[in-house]
C-alpha cells in the first residue's frame, strides 16, 4: 500500500505534526544562533580566546541545521518562520539580556540551550516517525547526535557529566 502524505485534503496538509514541529525547531535554532552569538560577544576570562572563536563553529552548526530543517519545512509544503517577530513569538528559549559573563557561565548557557535542543529534536523524531517521514526523522537523528555530542564536550570542560535529557536512571 503507498501513502502520498503530501495530498491537501479539505484544506490542509497532511503531516501537520511534522510541519508545526519543524517550524517549532526553525523558531528555536534561529533563537538559539542569536543567543550564542550573544555569548560570544559577552563573555570574559580565562579561556576566552580559545571559546570565543568556538563560538563561531558552534554557531555555524547550528546555521547549517537551521538551512536543513528550514528547506525540509519548504519541501513538504510548510512555510518557515522567517520574521524576528515570529521567531520570537515562537521560540521557546528564553531571550537574556547581554551581560558579560564568565566563559564557565557561558558554556553553562550553552549546555541549557542545547539540552533543550536534543529534546526538541526528539519530540521530531517522535512526530516523524509517528507520521512515517524517514527523511525529516534522519535529519531530527543527525541533529540530535550532533548536539549531544556538544554536550558532552561542553559538560567534560566544565567538569561535569552530560545530562542528557532522555539519559536512563
Amino acid at each position: 500500500m503507498i501513502i502520498i502524505y503530501l495530498e491537501k485534503q479539505k484544506g490542509e496538509l497532511l503531516m501537520n505534526n511534522t510541519i508545526s514541529v519543524l517550524n517549532q525547531t526553525v523558531a528555536d535554532l534561529y533563537t538559539a544562533r542569536i543567543a550564542l552569538h550573544q555569548l560570544h560577544w559577552y563573555m570574559r576570562g580565562a579561556g576566552f580566546m580559545v571559546w570565543h572563536p568556538k563560538m563561531d563553529k558552534y554557531m555555524d552548526a547550528i546555521d547549517g541545521t537551521l538551512d536543513e530543517m528550514s528547506e525540509r519545512l519548504i519541501t513538504l509544503g510548510g512555510q518557515p518562520y522567517s520574521t524576528l517577530t515570529e521567531f520570537l513569538q515562537h521560540s521557546k528559549i528564553e531571550e537574556l539580556p547581554g551581560q558579560f559573563k564568565s566563559v564557565e557561565d557561558s558554556l553553562a548557557r550553552v549546555i541549557d540551550i542545547f539540552s533543550y535542543l536534543t529534546e526538541l529534536f526528539q519530540a521530531g523524531l517522535d512526530v516523524t516517525d509517528e507520521e512515517g517521514d524517514d527523511v525529516t526523522n534522519g535529519l531530527y537523528a543527525d541533529a540530535k547526535g550532533d548536539f549531544e555530542k556538544t554536550i558532552w564536550m561542553l559538560s567534560a570542560e566544565l567538569g561535569l557529566a552530560p545530562q542528557l535529557a532522555n539519559k536512563e536512571a
